[in-house]
Formats: C-alpha cells, structure tokens, sequence
C-alpha cells in the first residue's frame, strides 16, 4: 500500500525488476495484513551509492524492516544489512544457472556480525518475507498484530473445514 496517507514501515527492494514476479509476493502478504510498503529497484552492483542512501535513510524515514530480493550473487541483503541497524529480510531470487541456489548460499552465508534473516528460496520465501516482516511490524502496531492473527486463524480453520485431502 504506497500509500500518500500512511508512511511506510517497510521496504521492499530488488537488486532487478526482473526480481518483480518474486517480489510482488513479499507485496501482496502486506496488502493483505495493511502494512503500509514502499519498493523500488535497487542494484547492489549497478546503484552502490542509492543502495547506501536508501539503507543508510531508512530508520529516519520511518522503515522498521526491510525485505531485499536478490538473485545470482545476492549481494543486495548483506549490503543492505552493512549499513543499516533495522532487521533485514532476504529473499532469494531463483536465479537460472542454479535454480536459486546460489541466491541462497550468498544471503544465508552472512558472516558474523552483520544480520540478514534469510527465507526460501523464490515465492514462498517472498510470501513469508511478507508475512515475517508484518509479524515485526505488529511488535509495535496492534491493528498489523490482529491482521497476522486473523490470517493465522482462516488458515487453521481452512484445514480444520477440508480434512478430506481427495478432490
């Protein structure tokens, strides 16, 4: 919800728009919940600077976490991390040599010291990245807490109503 009403209390961010059908999971939970987001490319390799600007404003604009999708060497979360005190959410990006594998071993492999919460790898890394970020948010905020409690309980008694697991 880029919304002109609510300021964001989290960014989204991806090194490529090429990241976007990952990403917009990470998005679509947040709709969900009504937790207000920005998101924005941004390049770990080709934006450096506007990486360090973003990361390095964000407590002072209002962010509380930060959800970076990143594919290939995903470097965008670590980096993210380096330069900011706020939790950091990597998602890693299926990337088509190694189906994302390497995206994953280059965020979950932060060394000591610097952060990054890493989730799986593609849309369901994205989705709880969302839902992950949220769960932080409502820390602070009942209205985001009550949300994520509500989504928790339809899906609880989704499968308490369909036991049956045949069509």
């Amino acid at each position: 919800m880029q919304s002109d009403t609510q300021a964001p209390k989290v960014g989204v961010i991806m090194g490529s728009k090429s990241d976007w059908p990952v990403m917009e999971h990470a998005v679509a939970m947040l709709e969900r919940l009504g937790v207000p987001y920005e998101t924005r490319v941004v390049s770990a390799h080709r934006t450096p600077d506007l990486l360090f600007d973003y990361a390095k404003g964000a407590a002072e604009r209002g962010l509380q976490v930060i959800v970076a999708g990143a594919g290939g060497a995903a470097h965008l979360p670590g980096m993210v991390a380096s330069q900011t005190a706020l939790p950091v959410l990597g998602v890693p990006v299926e990337s088509k040599a190694l189906k994302g594998l390497d995206s994953l071993l280059s965020i979950v492999q932060m060394p000591g010291g610097i952060a990054v919460g890493t989730l799986a790898i593609g849309k369901a890394g994205a989705t709880n990245a969302g839902l992950l970020a949220a769960q932080i948010v409502g820390l602070q905020d009942a209205t985001v807490r009550a949300a994520v409690e509500a989504f928790r309980a339809e899906q609880t008694q989704t499968v308490l109503d369909n036991p049956d697991p045949r069509p």
